[in-house]
């Protein structure tokens, strides 16, 4: 008897069965949605663009689906955004930043026109280039 319920307090206290409750406690999955292509847009001085490469950070799978369904739109309000400025205004790590800021309410401003922005966490830039 006594085998039988140490066997059974062993296999609760597992990491096999730990693992089960950490993964329930650690929270919604979060994962990088890449808008493809990069967007690479004039800036409004002459002979003078902007690459710029941009990720998502989405919760669950059910949010990434909706923001891919309004994706064109998204791209179109980054691209707009982008476009409007000179290469003098993105030439500090202080000016890029608020650029980041700007795209996020963007996209949260659009997604809640189209949508909701419930699972939508945040906007990345991993690659910034003015040329």
């Amino acid at each position: 008897m006594r085998i039988l319920l140490l066997g059974l307090l062993w296999a609760l206290l597992s990491p096999c069965a730990l693992a089960g409750d950490d993964e329930k406690a650690a929270g919604p999955v979060l994962e990088y949605l890449e808008m493809t292509p990069k967007f690479t847009v004039n800036l409004n001085e002459r002979k003078k663009y902007l690459l710029v490469n941009v990720q998502l950070l989405v919760e669950d799978q059910a949010n990434i689906d909706k923001i891919k369904k309004h994706m064109p739109a998204l791209r179109h309000e980054l691209i707009m955004l982008f476009s409007g400025h000179s290469a003098d205004d993105l030439k500090t790590t202080e000016q890029r930043e608020e650029l980041r800021k700007q795209a996020l309410d963007r996209i949260r401003m659009v997604l809640d026109k189209y949508a909701n922005s419930d699972g939508f966490r945040d906007v990345f830039f991993t690659e910034f280039l003015v040329h």
